[in-house]
């Protein structure tokens, strides 16, 4: 093997692995800058009601009471996780309170629950009795 092979070789061999390292550096969340996070309203929300989605095997349906004048409508892609959406009623949830409004199966979301994900089990975040409906995390 000539010394140019070896060049070429080595080139080669970098280029991969960068192709490599930026197929891994896509899968992550880029950073935000403060001022982005602080768009974010995170609310405590109690879970009012809790049901399925009509003809969504992946919706559930929630009634919160997360301190505004009427309760909001929240619908959540994790009802493969919760087959008895009845054990949330009841707890206290983080929302994502200032989501633009959305219609999915012919149903308004008014915000986004928030979760957790490990080996593909997924569990909704919440907090104790000792935060308010309406307290606003930050």
């Amino acid at each position: 093997m000539t010394q140019s092979d070896k060049k070429k070789g080595r080139a080669a061999m970098a280029e991969a692995n960068q192709k490599k390292a930026e197929a891994v550096a896509t899968d992550q969340k880029k950073e935000i800058r403060i001022e982005a996070f602080d768009k974010v309203e995170l609310r405590v929300a109690e879970v009012l009601e809790a049901g399925p989605v009509k003809g969504a095997d992946k919706l559930l349906k929630f009634k919160l009471d997360a301190g505004d004048e009427e309760p909001r409508q929240i619908l959540s892609g994790i009802a493969q996780s919760y087959p008895d959406p009845s054990v949330l009623v009841g707890k206290k949830v983080v929302i994502v309170a200032n989501l633009k409004p959305r219609k999915m199966r012919g149903e308004m979301s008014q915000g986004m629950i928030l979760s957790t994900e490990h080996d593909d089990q997924v569990k909704v975040v919440m907090v104790d009795d000792q935060h308010q409906n309406g307290d606003v995390l930050g």
